[in-house]
């Protein structure tokens, strides 16, 4: 039989963990609705996208991540884009076809490429390129140029919503 103090240590360790996952979700976690085409097909408009604003600092972003961030526009919104240079890498592009420092990206998620070049440029220290992955319908790297690290809110996780979409990026 269960003594009422057993009940309300279980109650009290509960409700401590509750609270600790709603402080976690409040301030550490991003859940914003997708808004536009430009990294169809694996993010579409409307979806929800979990976005993690922590754990990012306590470590180098990586290539090929999907971030969050906000751009110096006429209107602040939040941008999701695929990190594609790091601060040093040569960035080109010839036909569409993405070539950092001398490679040419397999980018097997691109499936509405663009096929226009832009020439060779460094990536800054401090900044990041990003491009969108629908590059057909997307505002990145090549028409305002690079994203300060500072401008990151995070990186994008997993789709939340709607539920047939849920998944890893």
């Amino acid at each position: 039989m269960l003594s009422v103090s057993r009940i309300r240590n279980a109650a009290s360790v509960t409700l401590q963990v509750a609270l600790l996952a709603v402080l976690i979700l409040v301030f550490f976690l991003r859940a914003p609705v997708v808004s536009g085409l430009s990294m169809e097909p694996r993010i579409a408009s409307g979806e929800h996208v979990l976005i993690d604003t922590l754990s990012f600092r306590f470590r180098p972003l990586q290539r090929g991540e999907i971030i969050a961030f906000e751009h110096n526009a006429a209107t602040p919104i939040v941008y999701l884009k695929r990190v594609i240079g790091l601060p040093g890498d040569r960035i080109e592009i010839v036909d569409g076809r993405v070539i950092r420092d001398g490679v040419v990206l397999d980018e097997r998620y691109v499936r509405y490429p663009d096929h226009r070049s832009f020439a060779p440029l460094i990536v800054p220290a401090h900044d990041l390129y990003v491009l969108g992955d629908n590059r057909a319908d997307s505002d990145d790297s090549r028409a305002w140029g690079f994203v300060s690290d500072s401008q990151v809110i995070g990186q994008a996780l997993m789709v939340l919503w709607p539920p047939d979409h849920v998944g890893r990026l």
